[in-house]
């Protein structure tokens, strides 16, 4: 969107600085980690101690945004260009998950097990008895096939871009840290997402480590929902075609 040159040139300097302070924050939580590492207890401290300053930045990034935005409408009033790209912008806020949504939902939670008071039982892993990322993945994009039309994991509103990582039996969302039990809830016809749900394979095989070991696993139904809009940055990265071959390609 474009408004007045002046008002931008003093405005994207400052807000893109605050944007890339969040995102080389959010990324040195998730560089190289894996869940079976055993330094991972390490990394969880080192994310907590970053989650304090990436909240500061978080702020800062929406009041800025807010700002923009106000400059965007008021260029508006004196630009037509600046108001028809405003109208577009806002006509395609909803479904990208820029406003907020309201309507029947499906909640699900997923929970660690009980930690035994002795020693575990033989074959049986640490790693069995809490949930993990792909678990969380799992009940994410079964709800997403359900025909989920808004979505929000923990107090976080996800959309299309958003990435779920786990450290140890901590969640990352956007720069947050969460510990169980994780609730992420879609809005939608609450038959279908059910459904959806229900046809998993991948939701099956965290069904079977319910069983076995006692993780918790809950859904429930939600006559009317609030998902609330989606607040965290947004950077596009993708590759593009050149329009010539390079000199001297074949």
């Amino acid at each position: 969107m474009r408004v007045r040159r002046s008002a931008w040139g003093s405005i994207i300097p400052v807000l893109t600085l605050a944007a890339g302070t969040l995102f080389a924050a959010s990324a040195s939580t998730a560089r190289g980690t894996s869940l079976r590492d055993e330094g991972r207890t390490r990394v969880t401290d080192l994310i907590g101690d970053e989650q304090r300053g990436s909240r500061r930045e978080r702020a800062e990034y929406r009041r800025l945004h807010r700002e923009v935005d106000a400059l965007s409408r008021a260029a508006g009033r004196n630009d037509a260009r600046v108001k028809r790209a405003q109208g577009e912008a806002d006509g395609l806020a909803a479904a990208a998950g820029f406003t907020a949504h309201t309507g029947p939902a499906v909640r699900v939670a997923l929970d660690d097990a009980p930690q035994p008071s002795g020693d575990l039982p033989s074959g049986v892993r640490p790693d069995d008895l809490v949930v993990h990322q792909s678990d969380v993945q799992a009940v994410v994009n079964a709800l997403w096939a359900g025909g989920a039309r808004a979505m929000q994991i923990m107090d976080q509103r996800v959309i299309a871009t958003s990435a779920v990582r786990c450290v140890g039996n901590t969640l990352i969302l956007q720069g947050v840290v969460y510990s169980p039990p994780f609730r992420i809830t879609a809005a939608g016809d609450p038959g279908r997402l059910r459904a959806a749900l229900a046809a998993s394979r991948d939701v099956a095989i965290y069904r079977k480590y319910v069983r076995a070991y006692g993780l918790g696993y809950a859904v429930r139904t939600i006559g009317r929902a609030t998902l609330p809009a989606y607040s965290a940055n947004v950077t596009m990265k993708h590759a593009t075609v050149p329009t010539e071959a390079p000199s001297g390609a074949p």
